[in-house]
C-alpha cells in the first residue's frame, strides 16, 4: 500500500457503518484507510483537520441537463460543474437532450465528450437517448460507455428528442434488455395529458390540473408491465405522484427490476405555496400538494423510492414567462440540492446518513459506479463534501454558479453550508474559490 499523501480528519465522518470520528488516509486520489480519529499520523502526510464539520462522500447526481453543446446559453459544462462542486456534488451524469446534437448516436456522444473534456470541474458521465428509429444505435452507444438510455413517453419539449409511443417503447426496451442495459423513463401518459384541461395563463392551479397524477400513474403501470414481460431494467425518473407508490412497491415485491427517483423540489416545495406567475417553480411532472409530499417522504424512508437527484433543467430567464403553459419547464437545483434536502430531512427526523444513502450511495449504484463512488471506504475515489450541517444561509440568486441564476429557492433559509468539496483527494472548491477543472469523463466500465 502506498504511503498516505493526505489525512482528512473530522469528529464526524459519514461511513457505511454510521457516523463517527475518523481519519481518512488518501494516496493517489484513492482512499487507502479509514482509521480512528486519533490514529498515529503517517510520516510525510499532509493533514487537514476540519474539526466538527461533517465529511460526506461526494454526492452523485445522475439527472442533470447540461445542455452543452448547442444550448450553452442555457447552461454548460463549465458553469454546471462549478455549481455542482459548490454544492458538494463530485459526479454527475448528463442527460442526452437539450444539447444539440442530442446524445443518440456514438458520433453525437463523441461531440459531447470533446466539448466537456476541458471544462469539467467534477467527474462527468453520459446517458444515451432512445428515440423512435434509433434502436440500431443503442447497442453501439452501450459499447461506447453510456450509463443507460433516456426515453420520454410523452412529448419532451424539444423537437429533436421525440417521445416513444407504446410500439417504439417495446422495441427499444427489448433491444436494451438483450444486453442488460438500463432504460430511464420520463413517465407521463400522452393521452391523459392531451385530455387534461389546458387553461394556460399565470395560475399555478391551472397548470397543476394540466399535468394530472394519473398521467404518471398510467405510464408507470405500462412501464412496469413491459419491464416484467421482458425482465428488463427500468428506472422511473422524477416521480411526483404519490398515487403510483403502491404500484411501484408491488412491482418491487414481485421482482420487477425497477428503481425510482424523486427530486429536491418535490420534497421541499408544495403547490400551495407557488405564487401565480412564478414559473421558476414550473417543472414536468409538477410540484404537487403538501399531502402528496408527505407520502413521497414516507416512500423514501421505506425504500419504495430509491434515490434523490436534481433534474437540473435550466433555461435563459426570458423563457420563464408568467404564463405556465408557455414557460420553460425545469428547475435549477445543482448548487442547492444538498442543503435543500437536508433542511427538509432534518425537520422530519432523518439523518445525514439517510441523505448520503439517497444522494450518493444509491445513485452511484444506479449507474454502476458503486465500486468507486458513493461511500467513504478504502478503494473508493477520495471524493468528499465537507458540510456545516447546523449553519444556515439565505439563498441569493447572485451567489449561484449556474449560468442563468433563476431559482425557486430564492430568499429561502436553508441548513447545511458546504465548506469545501474534494475530488480524488484534491480540494476543488473552498469558500467560493475554485481550482482549474480537474474532472474526468467517465464511462460505464471505467
Amino acid at each position: 500500500m502506498s504511503e498516505a499523501e493526505l489525512v482528512l480528519r473530522s469528529t464526524r465522518v459519514v461511513t457505511p457503518e454510521g457516523e463517527r470520528a475518523a481519519a481518512i488516509e488518501v494516496s493517489g486520489g484513492t482512499i487507502t484507510a479509514v482509521l480512528p480519529y486519533d490514529a498515529p499520523l503517517p510520516p510525510g502526510a499532509r493533514v487537514e483537520d476540519v474539526g466538527d464539520h461533517v465529511v460526506l462522500p461526494g454526492l452523485v447526481d445522475t439527472h442533470v441537463h447540461v445542455n452543452d453543446p448547442g444550448r450553452t446559453h442555457w447552461e454548460g459544462f463549465w458553469t454546471a460543474t462549478r455549481a455542482a462542486a459548490a454544492g458538494g456534488i463530485t459526479t454527475l451524469v448528463d442527460m442526452p437532450l437539450n444539447s444539440l446534437p442530442p446524445t443518440t448516436t456514438v458520433e453525437h456522444l463523441d461531440v459531447k465528450r470533446k466539448v466537456a473534456a476541458d471544462k469539467a470541474h467534477i467527474d462527468v458521465g453520459f446517458w444515451g437517448g432512445a428515440l423512435p428509429g434509433n434502436t440500431a444505435d443503442l447497442r453501439p452507444l452501450h459499447g461506447a460507455g453510456v450509463f443507460g438510455f433516456k426515453a420520454f413517453l410523452s412529448p419532451s419539449g424539444v423537437d429533436e428528442f421525440p417521445h416513444l409511443d407504446r410500439e417504439h417503447l417495446a422495441r427499444a426496451l427489448e433491444e436494451i434488455a438483450a444486453f442488460d442495459g438500463l432504460l430511464i423513463v420520463h413517465a407521463e401518459d400522452p393521452h391523459h395529458l392531451e385530455t387534461a384541461p389546458q387553461q394556460g395563463g399565470p395560475k399555478y392551479a391551472d397548470f397543476l390540473a394540466s399535468r394530472p397524477r394519473h398521467a404518471e400513474d398510467t405510464a408507470i403501470a405500462h412501464l412496469v408491465a413491459e419491464a416484467k414481460r421482458l425482465d428488463a431494467r427500468v428506472h422511473v425518473l422524477h416521480l411526483s405522484s404519490s398515487d403510483a407508490l403502491p404500484l411501484i412497491a408491488g412491482a418491487k415485491a414481485d421482482g420487477v427490476r425497477i428503481t425510482v427517483e424523486t427530486c429536491p423540489h418535490y420534497l421541499t416545495l408544495t403547490a400551495e405555496e407557488v405564487p401565480d406567475g412564478a414559473s421558476e417553480f414550473k417543472c414536468c411532472p409538477p410540484i404537487r400538494e403538501a399531502a402528496n409530499q408527505d407520502l413521497l417522504w414516507q416512500a423514501l424512508a421505506d425504500g419504495t423510492i430509491d434515490c434523490v437527484v436534481t433534474d437540473h433543467s435550466p433555461s435563459t430567464a426570458d423563457l420563464k414567462t408568467a404564463d405556465f403553459a408557455t414557460a420553460w419547464g425545469g428547475i435549477s437545483g445543482l448548487q442547492l440540492s444538498l442543503s435543500a434536502v437536508w433542511t427538509a430531512a432534518r425537520a422530519r427526523g432523518h439523518t445525514l446518513e439517510d441523505v448520503v444513502r439517497w444522494m450518493s450511495s444509491r445513485t452511484a449504484a444506479l449507474v454502476g459506479l458503486d465500486a468507486r463512488k458513493g461511500a467513504i471506504v478504502p478503494g473508493h475515489d477520495a471524493d468528499f463534501a465537507v458540510l456545516a450541517p447546523d449553519e444556515t444561509f439565505t439563498v441569493d440568486p447572485a451567489a449561484l454558479q449556474h449560468r442563468n441564476r433563476v431559482t425557486a429557492y430564492a430568499g429561502r433559509t436553508l441548513y447545511g453550508v458546504v465548506k469545501s468539496t474534494w475530488l480524488r483527494g484534491e480540494r476543488i472548491v473552498a469558500d467560493g474559490e475554485f481550482t482549474a477543472p480537474k474532472g474526468r469523463l467517465l464511462t460505464r466500465d471505467n
